[in-house]
């Protein structure tokens, strides 16, 4: 399964199935179509209560601490951003890449900027994800940069 990032808030829509549209600014996800992508929260984000998912309790008293002792506010900040605290927790399947077109009418453009949740989308990369699913429970590791692959359990995927 491959990874990818999506920032508060999209991430919860696109969980939620309200966003079925991302818009990376490069066409990144481009050469995988129909791949299943594993979507992953950090720590920061998951604390609020709208991203607990299906799941009750707290269960990142599991996540291991890195931390040794106090740490300047920038160094949480990079280490959230890299997803040293991090889970998985959905998974959806990566559509088709399109560029949104300075020629599509306004009915057109207006779908997908209500599709992707964003204003502005002309001369701008849009991906269809689809069929998100949760897992069954989050999946708690280590983040990288750009796309990477990780095993899910079998177990946890609905």
């Amino acid at each position: 399964v491959r990874l990818s990032v999506l920032p508060k808030p999209y991430a919860g829509f696109v969980l939620n199935s309200v966003k079925n549209l991302e818009m990376p600014w490069w066409p990144m996800l481009h050469g995988h179509r129909h791949c299943t992508l594993a979507i992953h929260m950090v720590y920061q984000d998951w604390k609020d209560s709208v991203y607990k998912g299906p799941w009750a309790g707290n269960w990142w008293h599991k996540v291991p601490d890195h931390h040794s002792g106090p740490q300047s506010p920038f160094v949480l900040e990079a280490e959230a951003r890299l997803g040293l605290h991090m889970a998985l927790v959905c998974l959806v399947v990566i559509g088709g890449t399109l560029l949104c077109l300075e020629n599509l009418g306004p009915s057109q453009v207006q779908e997908l900027e209500n599709q992707a949740l964003l204003p502005d989308l002309q001369q701008k990369y849009m991906t269809a994800l689809a069929n998100p699913r949760w897992l069954l429970q989050p999946v708690p590791g280590r983040g990288r940069k750009d796309i990477f692959q990780v095993d899910i359990p079998q177990h946890l995927i609905l």
